[in-house]
């Protein structure tokens, strides 16, 4: 996913610092398309806008497998870390910016993840924002009383492989490389209420770094594998035994007084009492990735306007000596010395991606003329 987006939580809920709406990292951003498809143009997906109607499991897939949407038929159920990407945790009943993705009569979502020993419990977020591992019985077309739907998506640029997906950087830290997050893989020695975490997290210092901070419920979802149960964490990131409840930085936005968490048996994300007692474990943004890897810059920060409708601008073009521009599906259609060469005229209202050699970085951006 290399950039995972923020929670889209921006109210204050507390006076300490470190809570979610403090930090604005890789805010939401989507544009929605006259075909009723969905670009993400921090994760570089589409999705479908209207999500499909309620139906088993295994009539999801087909659904995906078989679906013709915007003239494109690589539609798929998404991954659980996909599905929860798109969650709005500022937003309720829908946890969803109903402006991009109108409400349904949905109550879960199904996602293309089983549950590592049981075939019969399926992944699914839903309405509420929280992820859980359901029997696939409960949706009402397999005979049960709750209502599971699908929405589909597609990746716009062919995903990169990472052979190992931990670094262990040998300082007590470990960086996800799926993510670009760094974590510390000590847990706070005894478990706290919420207020506590975030001070705790507020005056640490380790491994040189000072800028730890409690993470967002996305930040802690994407921790969890779908491959592990018991915990469902790898021993590579963190260091701890028995079953965890970890406090995220997210508040529960119609019930103020409770935090979401990560229970680590099997991944499902949560929430609870902030004056309850969970475990703490840290994080820090914007980690250097291996050599092999490239990490996207925030195109905000480098390259304007995003979307862009007739030229694209950069910052410091000096540094970057030869462009490319990749298009969705991952072939290059223009090259050039300079962005004063490209025009948007040549191009459709997609999401491209935008290679700066002579720096190694990459950007995403979006094209939108209408």
């Amino acid at each position: 996913m290399k950039r995972l987006p923020d929670t889209g939580q921006e109210m204050s809920y507390t006076s300490t610092p470190g809570e979610d709406a403090d930090f604005r990292i890789n805010p939401p951003g989507f544009i929605i398309h006259p075909d009723n498809t969905v670009t993400d143009t921090v994760t570089g997906l589409m999705w479908q806008r209207y999500d499909g109607p309620e139906m088993t499991v295994e009539r999801a897939r087909v659904y995906c497998d078989t679906l013709t949407l915007g003239g494109y038929t690589d539609w798929r159920l998404p991954s659980l870390i996909e599905a929860y990407s798109i969650l709005n945790h500022q937003k309720t009943n829908p946890a969803l910016d109903v402006t991009i993705f109108p409400k349904s009569a949905a109550e879960y979502w199904w996602t293309a993840n089983r549950q590592a020993n049981d075939s019969t419990r399926i992944w699914v977020t839903n309405v509420g924002g929280g992820a859980g591992n359901h029997p696939k019985s409960e949706t009402i077309s397999a005979g049960g009383s709750k209502r599971f739907q699908v929405r589909a998506v597609r990746s716009l640029f062919q995903p990169q492989l990472i052979a190992n997906r931990i670094q262990d950087n040998a300082d007590g830290t470990a960086t996800d490389l799926l993510t670009g997050l760094t974590w510390l893989k000590q847990l706070y020695r005894d478990s706290i209420t919420w207020e506590q975490a975030l001070g705790y997290a507020d005056t640490f210092s380790a491994a040189g770094y000072s800028d730890w901070r409690l993470p967002n419920i996305k930040e802690l979802q994407s921790l969890s594998d779908q491959n592990l149960i018991l915990p469902c964490i790898s021993s590579k990131v963190l260091s701890f035994t028995g079953n965890r409840k970890f406090w995220s930085s997210t508040t529960l936005p119609n019930q103020s007084v409770s935090a979401w968490y990560l229970d680590s048996r099997y991944g499902i994300t949560t929430y609870s009492a902030k004056t309850r007692r969970n475990d703490a474990v840290l994080v820090r943004g914007n980690a250097p990735l291996l050599s092999t890897y490239r990490r996207p810059a925030i195109a905000d920060d480098i390259v304007w306007p995003n979307p862009f409708q007739d030229a694209l601008h950069m910052k410091h073009p000096e540094r970057y000596q030869h462009f490319v521009l990749f298009d969705a599906t991952g072939k290059s259609i223009w090259e050039g010395n300079s962005l004063d060469q490209l025009s948007c005229k040549q191009l459709k209202n997609a999401c491209y991606r935008l290679l700066a050699e002579g720096k190694d970085c990459s950007m995403l951006f979006t094209v939108y003329k209408e």
